[in-house]
């Protein structure tokens, strides 16, 4: 009897541990790779345009810190980022994807990233 409950009490606290971990990877509920992915993407289309010169993105996301992404996303002001057109044709989800990405590699986060 001790060892099933000693079985099920370890069984819970690996599928807590797992919930959790899943759940702080996921973030601010978008898909930080898609948004890296994504984010690279506007900027592609954007050269092709023609409206920036390369098409690697202006922005690093370690170029802010969280608490600006997190305004940015909010005011959804995004000016700064020129490619006007591909920014307004975004939908929500993939504008989601994109600040997930960028405030998941801010200069003030656990590990700043930046575009390569």
């Amino acid at each position: 009897m001790t060892k099933r409950i000693l079985i099920s009490m370890m069984a819970t606290f690996f599928l807590a541990t797992f919930t959790v971990t899943a759940l702080a990877e996921e973030g601010l509920g978008g898909n930080k790779r898609k948004g890296k992915y994504t984010y690279r993407k506007v900027y592609k289309a954007c050269m092709e345009r023609g409206e920036v010169s390369s098409p690697k993105p202006i922005i690093n996301p370690a170029d802010k810190t969280m608490e600006q992404w997190k305004r940015i996303y909010e005011t959804k002001d995004f000016s700064e980022f020129k490619c006007s057109d591909e920014w307004n044709n975004l939908s929500e989800e993939a504008v989601l994807d994109i600040f997930s990405y960028l405030h998941s590699g801010a200069a003030d986060s656990p590990t700043p990233a930046t575009c390569k």
